[in-house]
């Protein structure tokens, strides 16, 4: 396989001339570029992708931090990410963490990771890490934007959704289809989304005059297993609700599943609500109602930002992600107690 010394030696010019000619960078007069071009295509000269990262100055890599790899939330944004790199000629890898085990080490020790390996950018999806903790890669933060995450100290590289609105528009699903003996399973209080979109939930049922104070709420992970016994759990409490708010479609999955082996019909005896309107709430049964949150659209525009940010170009980037509900089979008006 031919290499850049070959084609400088058949071009008969300087190493570092043949170098800035394949880079594309540094002055070459017109004529030794003719020369070092047609060295190249006579030898099939491919720059493999070490040396294009010597050439270039940058790796063509992008990291990304998930903290699990699976389900049915992270892999559509891994494979839009990876869809659109590809598209740019660059390339993902990603780092991503166990559930349960010490999280925030786990996200440190990723981001880390991605560093030692040379990307050019990272894109971060976690709960757990904060600020101090992007604050510690120095002048390397400024390639780097965060999904689904928060901070007045970096504004600029966060890409999240209005959650709060999206707990608001659950409720307002569930009231408008005469819910008002509901119960919540929701995922982590320590994450930020969580919070949000139960207290936006809660917040609009108080508004109609719904005592929440009463209401039976549990605390899950966000896993299909969560809401399986969450679900188990509100059955045997003998809690009268007709209807069940779920703070993301894996739980509500998981909880249709109990109450089909409960022997409680849904929607018939009670309706069920999700979040985030992933790829799977379509195919449940019955199909998911569920609040649709424009995940696509958040993670392809975080990463023109950090693409603008990482190889100075100027691709659009839109902050204003629009949440709605999807109605499905899943929720209907109310009849009786389950």
């Amino acid at each position: 396989m031919a290499t850049i010394k070959d084609v400088a030696r058949l071009a008969g010019v300087g190493l570092g001339t043949a170098s800035r000619v394949v880079s594309g960078k540094g002055s070459v007069s017109l004529k030794t570029q003719e020369k070092v071009r047609k060295a190249i295509a006579e030898l099939d000269f491919r720059p493999s992708h070490a040396a294009r990262s010597l050439l270039s100055g940058n790796s063509q890599m992008i990291g990304v931090y998930i903290p699990v790899l699976k389900g049915t939330f992270y892999m559509p944004i891994l494979q839009a990410i990876d869809t659109e790199l590809r598209a740019a000629g660059l390339h993902m890898v990603v780092a991503f963490g166990v559930s349960g085990v010490d999280e925030h080490r786990q996200g440190v020790e990723g981001i880390k990771f991605l560093m030692e390996r040379g990307c050019d950018g990272l894109i971060v999806m976690s709960n757990v890490l904060n600020d101090d903790d992007f604050s510690t890669l120095g002048p390397k933060h400024a390639q780097l934007v965060m999904l689904n995450h928060h901070s007045e100290q970096f504004a600029a590289q966060c890409f999240i959704a209005d959650h709060v609105l999206g707990g608001v528009l659950a409720a307002k699903a569930l009231l408008a289809h005469q819910h008002k003996k509901i119960a919540v399973i929701a995922g982590p209080s320590a994450a930020a989304d969580n919070v949000d979109r139960i207290n936006g939930f809660l917040g609009e049922l108080t508004r109609a005059g719904i005592d929440t104070a009463d209401m039976w709420i549990a605390e899950s992970d966000f896993s299909p297993e969560g809401g399986w016994n969450a679900a188990r759990e509100l059955v045997n409490s003998s809690y009268p609700f007709t209807a069940l708010f779920c703070a993301n479609d894996e739980m509500a999955l998981g909880a249709l599943s109990y109450f089909q082996q409960a022997g409680i019909a849904v929607p018939r005896d009670v309706s069920v609500i999700g979040y985030d309107d992933t790829t799977g709430a379509a195919f449940a049964a019955p199909p998911l109602s569920s609040v649709r949150i424009p995940w696509h659209d958040v993670t392809l525009n975080a990463l023109n930002e950090l693409l603008n940010r990482c190889y100075g170009w100027t691709r659009p980037v839109n902050r204003d992600f629009q949440v709605s509900v999807t109605l499905r089979a899943s929720l209907a008006k109310r009849r009786k107690a389950a």
